[in-house]
Formats: C-alpha cells, structure tokens, sequence
C-alpha cells in the first residue's frame, strides 16, 4: 500500500521522469494483477485520510482502467473489468460509491469513477439500482452538498456516455433529481451547475417526458427559469439546453416560443457576456437549420407524392424583424486581434445571418440591405468589414433574379474594398467576391466585370496570407463560372473557348508564384493556390490547352527539384513541409492528368511514374500517409488515361501496391492502395490475375486483422465484385472464399439501435458493400450450380433492407438491381424465397425514388416473367 501511495503520488509530479516512471509502474501492476490493482485503487480513493491529491490520483487511474476513446480499447477494458470476481467487483463499487461527499477537491474523482463503472455494467442490467442510488442522495435531505453535487455529476457523466435507449426506463428518475437540483429554492451554486449540466446531458432520452404535456410544462419552466440565474456556467448551461430542446422537440415548442424562448434568446443575444450571446445566436441558428430541413423535407415529399413529416412554424421569418438588428449589431463588434481559431459571436453572428437567408429567402433583404448601404463606406473599418460581411452571408437568400440584380449593383464597390485600408475589410471582401463569383455567374463573367475585377484579382494576391487565400477561393470560383457559362452557351461539355481564355496563362503563372511565396504556410496559402491551380486546370476550354501543357511541366519540374534537394534535409519540421508540398504537386498531376489529352500522357507519364516511384520508395515505414494517398491517387489517374498502357509500369509499382495493401493503420492510404488496384482490374481485366492471389492473400489478412477499422473491412468485400467484374471465369478460384465471406457479413449487418446513428450508417455501408458485390459477382460468374447454395442468404440479406423504414436511394436502387439478377439466374425456381410482401414493398418503394426507378423496373420485369402480376 505504501509504494502505491508514493507511486500516486509521483504521476502528478512536475518532473517527467518520475511521472513515467510511476506511469509504467501502475501499468504493470495492472498487468499483473488486475484484480488487487484495481481494489486497492478503491481503497485509496475512499480513504479520508491520504492526502486529497493521493485520492484524486488513484480515482483517476481507477477510471483510466475502465474508459478508453477508442472503440477496441473501450471493448477490453469492459471485459476485463466484467471478468473479474464478482465480489471484488462489488466491493470496488462500494468504495467508490462511499466516495461520494467524502472529497474535498475538484473535479470529483468518485463521480467518474461511479460513471465509468455504470457504463459497462448499466447497458447489461447489471447494476440496476445505480441511477436510483445517486437521484435518492441528489433529494436525500440528509445528505451533504457535496455528495448531492457529485451524485449530479455522476448522472450527468452517465447521460452522456450512454446510449439514450439504455437510459429511457429511468428518464423519470434522472429528471426527478435534476429538476429538484435546479429548483428555485437550491441556494447551492454548485449543485445547481451540476444539475443543469446534467439535464443538458439528458436531453435525448426524455422524449416520452416532453410528449407530455404537463411534464414538458414543468420542465421547459424549470429551464427557462435557470436562464434568468446569476451565476454565469448556470445561465450558460441552461441556455444550452433551451438551444437542444429547440432542435430535439421542435414541434411542440409553439407555446413556449413568445412567451418564453423569444424574449430569452433575444435578451441572451444583448448580453455583454461572450457566452451568454453566442448561445442566444446559436439558438436562432439552431431554428433556422431545424426550418431549412423542413422546407427541404417538404420539397422531396412533393416531388414524391406523400406528405412530410414535419412542419415549419415559420419562427426565423417571424423573427427577422427583431433579431437582424442584434445579429448586424454583434458583427460590428469584431475585434482587431481576434484568433481565426477562437469562436466568437461575430463569427458566429455571420453564420446565423447565412442560415437566416437561406431560410427566409428575399424576406431577409429588407433587413439587412439598408445596413448595408448605410455602412459599405462608413469611416470605422468594422463597420465597413460588418457591411461588406453582410452582403455575403445573405447571398444564399434572394432567388437568382433578385441576386444577379444585387450583385450586379454593388459588385464595383466590393472590388474597390479589395484595397481598403484594413486588413479585416479586404479578407471579408476577398471572401464575399468569391460568393458573388459562385453564386452569379452570368454577372461576374461579363467583359466589362471582368476588366475591373481581373486586375484588383491579381492584385491582392499579394497580398497578406489570409487575404491572398481568399482571393485563390475567388479565382478558383470565377473559373468554374466561366467555363459553366461557357459549356452553357455552347452546348457542349467541353467549350472551345471561354471568356478568361486570353488571361489564363497569366492567371496560372500568377498562382505558381503564389505557390512559392516564403510565406505560403500561413493561412493555407499554399495549399490554397494549389487547389486554385487545379480547379483552373480542371475547368480549362480546349483552347488553354498549351497552357495546361506548361503547366504540367512547371509541376513535373518542381517535383523533381523537391526529389534532389531531400537528401540534403536534415530537420523533422523541413521534411514534414516536404512532404507536403510533394502531396500538393501529386494532387496537381491528378488534375494535370485528367485534362491531358490520352494521346499525349505517354509524353510525360515516364517522368511521372519515376517521381511516384521514387517517392514511395522514400515513405516506407514512415508517417507519410497524405504524400502516400496522393501519389496512389496520381497513380490511379494514370492508369485511367493510359489505360493498358500502364503495363509497362506495372512490375516497378507492384511492391508498392502490396506494401500499400498492408499499410491498413493508415486508412487513407489502404483504401487509395485499394483504388489502383479496382482501376488496375478494370483496365486489365484477365491480364491482372499474375498478381491477384497476392492481393487477395492481403485482403483476407486485413479482413481478420482484429484492429483493422470495420469500415475498411466493408471496403474490402465490395472490391470482391470489381475483381470479379474483371476477371469473369477466372473467379472461380477465389469465388467460395469471397461468397462465404459475403454471406458472413451480410448476416451481421443488422441494426440493433435505431437511435445509434454512428451504427446505423455502418450498417448501410456494410449492406452497400455487400448488395454491390454480390450483384458484381452474379453478373460476372453466372454459375447457377454453384451460386446456388448462397442464394438464401442473398434473399435474406434483400429482404433485411426492405424491412427498414428508411432506405437510402442508392442502397435501396442497388438491392432491387440484386433481386432482378438472381431473379434473372434462377428463374422460376426462386419463387418460393419470393412469396414475401417486403420484396413486393421494397419493389415499390424502388419505382417511386427517382435513383432507384430503373433497377426496380427491371427487377419488377423479371419479377413478373416467373410470376404474373395482377
């Protein structure tokens, strides 16, 4: 016990070295022993007698023992916890229970650990009493404050961890004690920051609660009453909750909205506290986005014949006249040295206004124009950058009629403000001309547009960094509106010319020197002007083709400049800014690629393909998964243009795409590693079987591999399809292991938690992945004889989908597409796994969705060749 004491104490030394060492020491005591390890941690935490920062320490690694952010980690440690003997189990519990109240420091160790401990063992009704022990001591009134406190937080650490579902059976319980922690009558400011925080967390399992009228009464009364509070973290809080309420229970606020959650939210939003008014925002925001999903959902349930299941009341329309004043009012109280990473109200004052416009439409013009006007000039630079800020954020409102007509009057100042006085004005001018350019196309690629704008353009991308950034945005949005005008009057996808044509070299030399700016790393301007870059190229009219050209040269050149002047760098920092560079140029090539004419890649794949090699060569075995994903992407461009031309190459990168396979860890290059390798079947077809077994191997070992991510594994099965797309009969020898595989994963993808959205869009990619490769797999290797014995299994997996109430278009397009190919197989035959009325619904849902209409049709098609409808 003693050398636990002093080890405890050592892991909050301030020297490192006795912290690691400490660390270590309790790590392997938990190896090597668990059970006495985590029972003498309890013993510590309960003991009042060791010095508060001891207990705090042992409460902290006792917590430490059971939570884990991520998911494998979590599942073990719940395991090891639940292997334990049931009486040490019990008697830890006790401890910490005990704990409660007894803690003199904060935060409260007992309450994690109490939390920690309900989290693995509530979910499987193995602790049922835990919510009733902690709400009794919330309204025990014998019970000290302290231990009401740390029960409240104890509730609130489990409403937030646990899934909502888990928590409902005891909503009564848990908001029994939170509403009695928030009762006027509390003087304990403390217990009343526990409790509300609490609630916020408990908001969305008490659905039952607020659909009850005389509970929702009692509860939204008890909210809004902690608004008014004196305390700061209560008021705060509270106004969290009135924020979630608004956007969990929006269809029965109707009677709380004028008499309460207005006057609220507006005085919320004058408050001269930071906090205060960014909640008071937030809540308008949070309306504004609830209303635009509702228009948005009544839209889709027109066009599909069926009534939505949601209203808009209208609140932010009703609103505008009020509120605009106040957001106008916040954006002009920007600060000069405010942090781009630092949340504000300002900022989030500009968000609110853009969500405003989008759902209020022209509605909102009338507000926010006469500021506008009044201030685009003014002498104070935060009016002018309020102003200026304004007009962009309400862009996205008026109807394109309305717009053009706006842009069109005050594009000739907003180009002048680019060379404001101000910094803060010119950033937001950079940014609103990049709206216009995105939102006005017909007005901002007009010649006499054009040769204002095109000069104060390449101006200000000398502009400081952050303004320059802006500007590349606005560049890379004047592209693709001149070229869409361009294919639009033209009737072509890809016009001969386009109204920038004569300054496109320029503007592409002016961007390449903007990629070498010694000052490129400060706000993302270099990546800026690369992506600027691209998208210049990717829009590029026939007739800028000798600049793309160029351009591919210029990148080639500095590729292989960056290659040469690696071996001389010595520094981590320098290598890292390396890399990335090598990632931009391997981007750019994409683009490049993409947009050179297949009879000229030849030309400058040998070049490409040298640098691609050499600098996977040089990123084995090191962290380099974003210059690993890009140079597989410019890999797989290449392929697509050179088609079977790539097989002069495909002996050199082989290694690389094996290593890439195994590389798993880094997702995003296992899964660019996978995309060669759809793209290397799809141009080779059954030329690439020389190196499938070892492909496959890999794969199988990435599917096993107990920490490789589950949506990689979904990946995986999918790609099944496209290796056997390719290689048709050949299949054959990977067709039992692939369809085993399938059936296996089909089998689990089941939903279990509907509340659970993380699990539910999971599954959906399972089943996608799963609907896709089978599909892929009939269509390829038709053998009846042998698909036979998957096809139950097939059905089953159709028939899962067809009984959820929500299907995604493309899940639900690529399922009827399923059932038309085994349908098509089997014939007659099938008709007994056929006789289902989710098969028939499924089919019907299919002709109603504009994605899914044609799969369904042919599914229907061959559905009525074996069984006649009527």
């Amino acid at each position: 016990m003693n050398q636990l004491l002093e080890t405890l104490e050592k892991t909050i030394s301030n020297n490192p070295a006795d912290q690691k060492l400490a660390l270590d020491f309790l790590n392997q005591a938990s190896e090597q022993n668990f059970a006495v390890y985590i029972l003498e941690l309890s013993k510590v935490l309960k003991h009042t007698g060791h010095p508060n920062h001891v207990r705090q320490a042992a409460g902290i690694q006792l917590k430490n023992c059971l939570v884990a952010k991520e998911e494998e980690t979590k599942l073990h440690y719940a395991d090891r916890w639940l292997s334990l003997p049931e009486n040490i189990r019990l008697e830890v519990r006790t401890n910490v229970v005990e704990t409660i109240g007894t803690e003199q420091f904060r935060p409260s160790a007992a309450s994690q650990c109490v939390a920690a401990i309900a989290g693995i063992e509530i979910p499987r009704n193995m602790w049922p009493d835990a919510i009733k022990i902690l709400s009794e001591c919330v309204s025990n009134s014998n019970a000290n404050v302290l231990a009401k406190e740390v029960s409240l937080e104890a509730l609130g650490y489990i409403c937030q961890d646990l899934d909502a579902t888990v928590l409902e059976a005891n909503s009564n319980t848990i908001l029994t004690a939170i509403v009695y922690g928030m009762r006027r009558e509390e003087t304990n400011v403390n217990i009343k920051r526990a409790a509300v925080k609490a609630l916020l967390n408990s908001l969305e399992f008490t659905r039952n609660n607020f659909s009850i009228e005389e509970q929702r009464n009692h509860i939204m009364t008890i909210i809004c009453d902690a608004t008014q509070d004196d305390d700061k973290q209560v008021k705060v809080c509270s106004l969290e909750c009135l924020v979630k309420v608004m956007s969990l229970y929006y269809s029965v606020m109707q009677p709380y909205m004028a008499p309460a959650l207005f006057p609220i939210s507006i005085s919320a939003m004058k408050s001269d506290v930071d906090d205060i008014k960014l909640q008071g925002i937030e809540f308008w925001s949070n309306v504004a986005e609830n209303e635009i999903a509702f228009i948005c959902e009544a839209e889709e349930a027109k066009e599909s014949g069926i009534q939505p299941t949601q209203f808009s009341q209208y609140y932010a329309k009703g609103a505008l006249q009020y509120i605009c004043p106040i957001i106008l009012n916040v954006l002009v109280k920007v600060d000069e040295d405010d942090d781009d990473d630092e949340w504000t109200p300002s900022k989030s004052a500009g968000v609110c206004l853009q969500l405003l416009a989008q759902c209020t439409g022209d509605d909102i013009c009338q507000y926010v124009l006469p500021f506008i006007t009044e201030n685009f000039k003014h002498q104070d630079w935060r009016y002018r950058e309020a102003a200026v800020m304004a007009f962009g954020c309400i862009m996205e409102g008026p109807d394109k009629a309305k717009l053009n007509e706006l842009i069109s009057h005050a594009l000739g100042s907003l180009i002048e403000t680019l060379g404001d006085s101000h910094i803060a004005v010119r950033d937001s001018a950079a940014w609103t001309l990049g709206k216009a350019c995105e939102l006005s196309m017909e007005i901002v690629t007009k010649p006499d547009v054009l040769q204002l704008l095109l000069p104060a353009l390449s101006n200000s991308l000398l502009q400081e960094p952050r303004v320059a950034a802006n500007i590349c945005w606005t560049i890379s949005s004047l592209a693709r509106a001149a070229y869409e005008v361009a294919s639009l009057e033209s009737g072509v996808e890809e016009p001969e010319t386009f109204v920038l044509s004569s300054c496109f070299e320029a503007m592409v030399g002016e961007l390449l020197k903007t990629t070498d700016r010694p000052d490129g790393n400060i706000s993302n301007l270099r990546i800026a002007a690369y992506e600027t870059l691209m998208e210049m190229i990717k829009n590029s009219p026939k007739d800028c083709y000798p600049s793309v050209q160029k351009t591919t040269l210029n990148v080639l050149q500095k590729m292989e400049q960056l290659l040469q002047l690696e071996d001389s760098i010595e520094s981590s920092t320098d290598k890292s800014q390396l890399r990335n560079l090598q990632s931009l140029l391997c981007a750019t090539l994409q683009s490049v690629i993409k947009k050179i004419r297949r009879e000229d890649t030849p030309l400058i794949s040998d070049t490409i393909m040298n640098c691609i090699l050499q600098i996977m060569q040089r990123c084995q075995g090191k962290d380099v998964g974003g210059v690993m994903e890009d140079a597989l992407l410019t890999v797989s461009a290449l392929v697509e243009s050179l088609g079977r031309g790539f097989g002069k190459y495909v002996t050199a990168f082989r290694p690389y795409l094996l290593l890439s396979l195994k590389n798993y860890k880094e997702g995003v290059v296992f899964l660019s590693a996978l995309g060669v390798l759809t793209d290397l079947c799809r141009e080779f077809e059954k030329d690439i079987c020389f190196m499938l077994d070892e492909c496959i191997q890999i794969l199988i070992e990435v599917l096993h591999a107990p920490d490789s991510d589950k949506y990689l594994k979904a990946d995986i099965l999918a790609c099944f399809g496209d290796i056997a797309l390719a290689i048709s009969d050949d299949f054959k020898r990977y067709f039992s292991m692939s369809m085993d595989l399938l059936c296996s994963a089909s089998k689990a993808a089941k939903i279990t938690n509907y509340s659970d959205y993380e699990q539910i869009e999971y599954v959906e990619h399972l089943r996608s992945s799963c609907v896709t490769a089978f599909s892929s797999i009939c269509q390829a290797y038709p053998m009846v004889n042998e698909l036979k014995a998957y096809v139950v299994s097939i059905v089953e997996l159709i028939v899962s989908i067809g009984s959820e109430e929500d299907i995604p278009d493309t899940l639900l397009g690529h399922s009827c597409g399923l059932l038309g190919d085994i349908i098509k197989l089997f014939g007659a035959d099938l008709l007994p796994l056929l006789n289902n009325t989710i098969l028939d619904d499924l089919l019907n849902r299919g002709r109603r969705s504009t994605k899914a209409k044609s799969t369904a049709i042919y599914a229907t098609k061959e559905l009525r060749k074996i069984k006649p409808m009527s």
